[in-house]
């Protein structure tokens, strides 16, 4: 993939910038990472390898792959925080790289911000705080078990 300059999620995965936590799980045309910004520990990031900025223009394969992805993908963030929601939503903005937030919603959470669903997410963004890095490595090192465990296990 070649680097595509300003793109946050190209620079993570070409190790331009640090991925705490590093790669979670893979399949031959997406990446799931834990999330680098303010929306909690457990939130992951699922996104193209490749430089994609519109849904529309991911390839038959690509999109194949995609739900059962973000169908895997909410059951690990699920096993792993217990939360009363999975949030799964796309987020692109700019011209920018698309990517897929699987977060946890969590009563302490709502109730630290007062707020739910995309006000939620509103209001953590605007508090800025993001995860401790360490717990977002001992995190992302839990997921990739429930990755690996859930991949082994044959489908329902």
């Amino acid at each position: 993939m070649a680097q595509t300059d300003g793109c946050l999620a190209c620079e993570l995965t070409q190790g331009v910038r640090e991925l705490p936590g590093g790669l979670i799980h893979s399949t031959k045309y997406w990446r799931v990472e834990h999330c680098v910004g303010p929306l909690g520990v457990g939130t992951l990031i699922v996104k193209p390898v490749r430089h994609v900025e519109h849904v529309a223009d991911l390839t038959p394969a690509e999109a194949g792959e995609l739900g059962p992805l973000l169908r895997q993908t909410s059951g690990v963030v699920d096993d792993l925080c217990k939360p009363q929601q999975v949030y799964v939503c796309l987020w692109s903005h700019g011209p920018a790289h698309i990517h897929f937030v699987v977060q946890p919603e969590t009563y302490e959470a709502m109730r630290a911000h007062d707020a739910y669903g995309p006000d939620l997410q509103t209001a953590m963004f605007a508090n800025g705080v993001t995860p401790d890095r360490l717990r977002v490595v001992e995190v992302a090192a839990i997921a990739r078990g429930i990755f690996a465990k859930r991949t082994s296990e044959p489908s329902p």
